[in-house]
């Protein structure tokens, strides 16, 4: 039995187009009609259910062939994915060892350079204070200064005046410290202060 459908409905049933439709008609490939100055064509009900189970067995395969090729497209770039994460890591550990070499280069290089700088210092820390024990026997105490000056009948607030004018006056043979507050007192025989 024939149905009567219009140009686009004859293409989407017979799955061309419209162009595809009407080049049919003018070969009598299929049977047609106008009315009111449109085009119907005749299809057959048989054919529809053949060209929609064709169509169907098509797109089923289609859509089969490009669920195939999309797997086979990820399995492929997972593939590669996991190659590139495999040379990362190897990169990564690569320039981790290289990082743990250097800084283990640099460690000895520092601990090296401790130790000459210990020597060095050791070296000048030792001649201060043989330096030091020197300059102490050329200081004396304030108890000393203070006997000196007493057995030249000296008072002590006498003595303490003789000190603050000395050092105000910038006397050579006193010093005093502002950090840590003593006076050094050079060895002399201080004549010129009886």
């Amino acid at each position: 039995m024939k149905k009567l459908v219009s140009t686009k409905e004859a293409s989407e049933i017979l799955g061309i187009s419209v162009q595809g439709v009407h080049y049919r008609i003018k070969r009598n490939q299929l049977q047609s009609e106008t009315k009111d100055g449109k085009i119907f064509v005749y299809i057959d009900e048989i054919d529809q259910k053949y060209t929609n189970k064709k169509d169907n067995k098509n797109e089923q395969n289609i859509i089969a062939n490009l669920k195939d090729e999309q797997i086979l497209i990820l399995k492929k770039s997972l593939k590669y994915l996991k190659k590139m994460h495999d040379k990362e890591i190897k990169r990564l550990e690569n320039s981790h060892k290289m990082a743990i070499d250097v800084f283990n280069s640099e460690i000895k290089l520092l601990q090296s350079a401790f130790n000459e700088m210990r020597t060095v210092y050791k070296n000048e820390i030792e001649y201060k204070k043989d330096k030091t024990s020197e300059n102490r026997s050329e200081f004396l105490t304030l108890k000393e200064f203070f006997i000196i000056l007493k057995k030249a009948s000296k008072s002590d607030i006498e003595i303490k005046d003789i000190i603050i004018n000395s050092i105000k006056n910038d006397d050579k043979r006193f010093i005093y410290n502002k950090n840590s507050k003593k006076i050094l007192i050079y060895r002399d025989d201080f004549k010129d202060l009886f």
